[in-house]
């Protein structure tokens, strides 16, 4: 449990009761999941029949979508109180997802090599120690599988953009949502995960369009990127 910032699950856990609702903080989130999970379910060779485990999940907005395209699917966070509404939100949906809270690092000595495929989204930039994170992720997934991870580029635009733009002038997320040290560049993670033994697949940045208010895939990864991992046989 020492790869853990109590603040950032407190943070998480005061607007718990929001993770359904598309109208509150976590709206961007709801907005790029399609393409989350479009981008995951394309490069894994679809999702169906597979067995995946969603590290991070939050309220269960991946995980449901994850299981919805036929997946098995495991969602782990270490907040209890987004773990609940995403038990409640599968009860009411009727989308059967696994939740546990158990650190990521636990469960890689549990279950090595259980999940065709494993995603950890918009979590990295939110613990003190991410190459961990990679590693225990790594661990988890069989030979030939796929490991996703999606973050935040560290530059100035990225700044601008994500904190005072998204957090302060338009409002997406709430104020303090990120800290900006803790971003990563695409060079740091693509190390961090050949440190970990994946091979890298693709990286693609993920754009918001202000007038449209539309995320598209791009091959710009100045902000938000999404890159696609596997392990060797």
């Amino acid at each position: 449990m020492s790869n853990v910032d109590e603040h950032e699950i407190d943070k998480f856990s005061q607007i718990a009761h929001k993770w359904w609702d598309k109208d509150s903080e976590f709206k961007p989130l709801h907005e790029i999941n399609p393409l989350r999970l479009g981008y995951i379910d394309d490069h894994s060779g679809g999702l169906a029949g597979k067995t995946v485990l969603d590290v991070g999940c939050g309220g269960g907005i991946l995980a449901e979508s994850m299981a919805v395209k036929g997946a098995t699917v495991t969602g782990i966070d270490l907040a209890k109180k987004s773990l609940k509404v995403a038990q409640l939100h599968s009860l009411e949906s009727g989308v059967a997802v696994n939740y546990r809270c158990v650190p990521v690092e636990e469960l890689a000595a549990e279950a090595p090599a259980s999940f065709d495929v494993v995603t950890c989204m918009e979590m990295l930039e939110h613990v003190p120690d991410p190459q961990s994170v990679v590693d225990a992720c790594a661990r988890l997934v069989k030979p030939d599988g796929w490991v996703f991870f999606s973050t935040l580029n560290r530059n100035a635009k990225s700044y601008l953009m994500a904190i005072v733009g998204a957090e302060y002038l338009l409002g997406l997320l709430p104020r303090g949502t990120h800290e900006y040290a803790r971003f990563l560049k695409p060079s740091e993670l693509t190390r961090m995960t050949r440190h970990a033994g994946l091979e890298l697949a693709d990286i693609s940045g993920m754009e918001y369009h202000p007038l449209t208010r539309r995320y598209f895939l791009s091959g710009n990864s100045d902000v938000n990127y999404l890159i696609a991992t596997r392990r060797p046989r």
